[in-house]
């Protein structure tokens, strides 16, 4: 089954992904309910932290998709799949809005993997729709494991480079 398969399937049997972007927000309003100022205790949290990993893994690829449709596929707006590429966005916002009113994201574990992941995918879509403007055509004699381990330098100082703009 291929991705564009995948999205056909969603979108002509659409129940199971509504119900899952919809009983996301509502269990963070739930938790905001029943655990009110108890967010950064124990059960809470750990409850949160599946919410927020369970809302922005779909969330951050939609938006990635979204990103890659627009910019290097050209696609119209309006041919946009609301099931795949704008229901997983709007519930990761509604989700982590709904968790913030209770609890700061710097109690729940694993936000900040979440944040530096997004700022990575944002800095690497940038520095593809760059090149793709730029129509640089590179020919060279490097050995491709050269090239890889360029790039993943290149990863780590990016990295490095975000943590410490961060303190």
């Amino acid at each position: 089954m291929t991705l564009g398969q995948f999205f056909e399937a969603v979108s002509l049997e659409p129940s199971i992904v509504l119900f899952y972007f919809f009983a996301l927000p509502f269990t963070a309003f739930l938790a905001t309910i029943f655990g009110k100022g108890e967010g950064h205790l124990s059960p809470w949290k750990y409850l949160y932290t599946v919410l927020v990993y369970l809302a922005c893994i779909p969330g951050i690829f939609a938006i990635t998709l979204n990103i890659y449709m627009f910019l290097f596929e050209r696609q119209p707006i309006m041919e946009t799949n609301l099931f795949t590429q704008f229901l997983p966005v709007l519930c990761m916002l509604i989700t982590i809005w709904m968790i913030r009113r209770n609890v700061s994201l710097n109690d729940v574990p694993g936000f900040d993997k979440i944040s530096s992941l997004v700022f990575i995918i944002t800095v690497l879509i940038s520095m593809m729709w760059i090149l793709e403007k730029m129509h640089i055509v590179v020919f060279t004699y490097m050995p491709f494991y050269q090239f890889v381990l360029i790039f993943i330098v290149f990863l780590v100082l990016i990295r490095l480079g975000w943590s410490r703009m961060i303190r």
